[in-house]
């Protein structure tokens, strides 16, 4: 079905981004880069898929169920998303809220060409109909330039809940958990711009190199784009093992090593951050044991901090074996929407929240990855991203934080500011 050729690349770091400028010209591209961030569980450095072969598209009604026979027909490399919204898929739920980008719920292709990168090993996997065009696009991607285009549009970005507002549904959010509603709730919020237009490309290189995150994304559907920068993986599946790393708990980088060090430490004790952590993680192993082999799962890692050129995170990681009766996107679907992204209990939170958040979430806080064609996968949680709809001029980015009972309001919406820093000025 595919052909597969090994190369050995000089200058990886030069590569990467000539497979991105080379990539443009497709209609469905998704480009991941690890950015060589040290991090225990990474299958590759750099995956490439473009030209979309077959795909599925649709809303959330049985959304999950048309994943499953996509992927179980197809035993092929399938790459793409899926949406917050999925979550009404799986519980009675709705998303009423505005929405200004218009993303397909759920979206998945299954490329023509495929770069898998590791150390200075490239393998390039074509499906049997086109590999002859291997050569030629090999020799095409390794001329291309490494220069892009520099754009400065001024584009005017706006808050869609205002300051007082925030405080106001925050302290909503805390009378619930006063009232043993819920313990912990996600709240977000959209940042936005109209009439904008950007360089996507442009915008997604800036994005990547004030972050480096392990898990950055490049995704064009069309006239459909994600600029991701994530920190946080979703869920991975390697032959049975189930990998989530979740996260909760953000501190702020300083540039002296002093302040640095003290801000990181200062994290790792902070009382509100290690149970807003240990709660998501309790969620997460909750969720796992709805697909695992009895008394598998474990927690490898509680509360680790991982530093970012942006941000210190708090970091957990919970593991489990895939009990043989289930499927691949059975153990998707009982853990979604990710913990990290909703807050406890789920249900009851995601009610909430709808009500009380002002945007559709879409494509923020669900997630992108790929499925492989013996039914691994890996996906990203879609935070620290910029989306965009090219059609409409629309550009959106949004951030939350976990408010739990010892929230203070006024912190929360300082949070929120900081995680949106790096979108605010890639686009501005």
């Amino acid at each position: 079905m595919r052909t597969s050729i090994i190369q050995t690349i000089q200058n990886p770091k030069l590569f990467k981004q000539q497979l991105l400028l080379w990539s443009q010209q497709f209609r469905e591209v998704i480009f991941m880069d690890s950015n060589d961030y040290p991090q225990g569980y990474s299958s590759y450095d750099c995956l490439l898929a473009v030209d979309a072969f077959t795909s599925i598209k649709t809303d959330y009604h049985n959304a999950f169920e048309d994943l499953k026979q996509y992927q179980q027909i197809t035993k092929d490399w399938l790459f793409g998303y899926l949406s917050y919204d999925l979550k009404n898929d799986i519980e009675d739920l709705q998303s009423n809220n505005f929405d200004g980008l218009n993303f397909p719920d759920l979206f998945f292709f299954q490329p023509k060409k495929i770069f898998l990168l590791k150390g200075n090993e490239l393998e390039i996997q074509y499906l049997n109909m086109c590999d002859d065009e291997v050569e030629e696009d090999f020799e095409e991607i390794s001329v291309q330039g490494s220069v892009f285009s520099i754009q400065n549009s001024q584009i005017k970005i706006e808050q869609r809940i205002p300051k007082e507002n925030y405080l106001e549904k925050a302290s909503k959010i805390l009378e619930h958990i006063h009232h043993g509603d819920i313990y912990e709730a996600n709240f977000c919020m959209e940042f936005f711009a109209e009439n904008a237009t950007i360089d996507p490309i442009e915008k997604f290189v800036k994005l990547n190199e004030i972050s480096l995150p392990p898990f950055a994304v490049f995704f064009k559907n069309n006239k459909h784009f994600l600029l991701s920068a994530s920190p946080e993986r979703y869920l991975k599946k390697k032959g049975e093992l189930i990998i989530s790393q979740p996260i909760k708990g953000t501190a702020k980088r300083f540039s002296d090593l002093i302040e640095d060090e003290k801000s990181r430490t200062q994290l790792a004790l902070d009382p509100k951050e290690r149970s807003e952590n240990i709660m998501i993680t309790d969620l997460v192993r909750n969720d796992l044991s709805h697909t695992a082999q009895k008394g598998s799962v474990a927690v490898t890692e509680l509360c680790a901090i991982y530093s970012f050129l942006q941000v210190h995170q708090m970091i957990s990681t919970v593991t489990s074996k895939l009990d043989h009766q289930y499927t691949a996107v059975d153990a998707i679907k009982t853990t979604f929407p990710m913990g990290s992204m909703t807050g406890a209990p789920k249900i009851s939170v995601m009610k909430i929240i709808e009500n009380l958040e002002e945007t559709k979430r879409g494509l923020y806080s669900g997630a992108v990855g790929y499925f492989t064609p013996s039914g691994d996968f890996d996906f990203n949680v879609v935070i620290r991203s910029i989306l965009y709809n090219q059609e409409k001029q629309y550009v959106s980015f949004s951030v939350g934080s976990a408010i739990t009972s010892q929230s203070i309001p006024e912190k929360e919406y300082e949070e929120c500011l900081l995680k949106a820093k790096a979108m605010r000025e890639v686009l501005q």
